[in-house]
């Protein structure tokens, strides 16, 4: 499968209910979750895609029980630990975006340490959106240009995505929210302006490599005109 495809982004929706359907603890959806990511990204190597984009942790998720939330960084630092090889290996390099300020510092290292790890990995780059929101990070990005003292001037859309979590990151071609929901929830606001968008019923646990694929293939089918008017459109 062709590159024309570049950058996917995920918005991992699901893995609580998906736990409770079979009347099961949260974060079994949560460790299940985990494990999806792996498969994923296997299949985004094999259809040649340049960037994965995980939605994991939301800024809004740090509001969610102290329990879940402790369970949910326990999982991360452990994922993160044991597949930093594998990410060598396959060739993955990992990234973090969102607000690194509000994450403990033990998970912290962990995030910096595989990033630093994976930093010559060429065939996929992964990222991980943790602590993560898209209004956040606009913010974020306006308080480094005011800081900066930057002239009104120099201030303009390739301008402004460079002082993004993302700078140097082509825009998501393809969005994909599982289980249902037809929202954004504040991912990749600045970003997504153009994105086409993939809803898949399926709660993420169960999402497969098969209907990844299939999200591809019906992006393929889709013309992006981006606001301009179609070459087969008739006078």
């Amino acid at each position: 499968m062709s590159r024309f495809i570049k950058h996917v982004g995920i918005i991992m929706d699901g893995n609580g209910r998906w736990a409770q359907l079979r009347g099961l603890p949260r974060y079994e959806g949560h460790k299940r979750g985990v494990e999806k990511v792996k498969e994923i990204i296997r299949s985004a190597i094999r259809l040649n895609i340049d960037v994965l984009t995980f939605y994991a942790f939301s800024i809004e998720n740090w509001q969610r029980p102290k329990k879940e939330v402790e369970i949910i960084m326990d999982l991360l630092q452990n994922h993160l630990r044991k597949e930093t090889q594998t990410f060598i290996s396959q060739g993955v390099r990992f990234k973090m975006i969102g607000n690194r300020d509000m994450i403990p510092k033990n998970i912290l290292n962990v995030i910096e340490e595989t990033e630093s790890a994976t930093s010559e990995c060429k065939e996929l780059i992964a990222q991980f959106a943790i602590s993560y929101g898209g209004r956040d990070e606009i913010i974020r990005a306006v308080k480094k240009i005011i800081i900066n003292n930057t002239v009104p001037e120099k201030v303009d859309e390739d301008f402004f995505s460079s002082m993004l979590d993302t700078a140097g990151i082509p825009e998501p071609d393809l969005i994909i929210r599982t289980s249902g929901e037809q929202r954004i929830s504040n991912f990749l606001v600045w970003q997504s302006a153009y994105s086409e968008f993939y809803f898949s019923q399926t709660l993420w646990p169960d999402f497969t490599e098969e209907e990844f694929t299939e999200a591809i293939l019906d992006f393929q089918k889709r013309q992006r005109r981006f606001g301009k008017v179609s070459e087969f459109t008739r006078p």
